[in-house]
């Protein structure tokens, strides 16, 4: 009887052994030669002041995640990649409604563009346009600070897919032959 109920568990064991040596990664981290990327300040087409800080700061606390990635704020004097980008509109609110026209929910939206470049070719590794993002909230909770909550979760988000984004391309472009002059 203890044979059948062990057999689960090496089964278990054995596989999680193979899934470590088949090169499975973990998307969110990046161990391999250091990089730092500039980020000069983005053109911020909206009348939300400073949201190109907080998007910044959001972004700052992202690559904190990795010791091989820095974030800078310069306009990439040494940086090896430059991430820049642009906030094109925010709209605070907009507002849904049921069947019987009453209001039930209220959105943020956000668009973005950006770009990731390569400071010492100029390529661009990634360029994104016109990039939607938007959360929900309800009408109970409708507020300034419900706004900003949004707004933040909005950013968070925004920074997540940067962050993940930017390292699937730092692996990627660390697997390229490197051209010799």
């Amino acid at each position: 009887m203890l044979k059948r109920t062990c057999l689960p568990w090496n089964l278990l064991l054995i596989g999680t052994l193979l899934l470590g040596g088949c090169g499975y990664f973990f998307p969110n981290v990046y161990e391999g030669p250091h990089q730092t990327i500039s980020m000069p300040a983005w053109k911020n087409r909206t009348n939300k002041l400073e949201l190109d800080m907080q998007i910044y700061q959001s972004l700052a606390r992202w690559f904190q995640k990795s010791n091989s990635v820095k974030l800078v704020r310069d306009k990439g004097g040494t940086a090896d990649l430059i991430l820049t980008g642009e906030i094109v509109s925010i709209d605070l609110p907009s507002v849904s409604w049921n069947t019987i026209s009453d209001v039930t929910s209220t959105q943020v939206k956000l668009i973005v563009r950006y770009t990731l470049k390569d400071r010492a070719t100029g390529k661009a590794l990634w360029e994104v346009s016109d990039k939607l993002y938007s959360a929900d909230y309800s009408v109970s909770t409708a507020s300034a600070a419900a706004d900003e909550a949004a707004l933040t979760k909005i950013i968070d988000d925004l920074s997540e897919d940067i962050y993940v984004g930017a390292l699937r391309k730092i692996r990627k472009k660390q697997l390229q032959p490197q051209a010799t002059h």
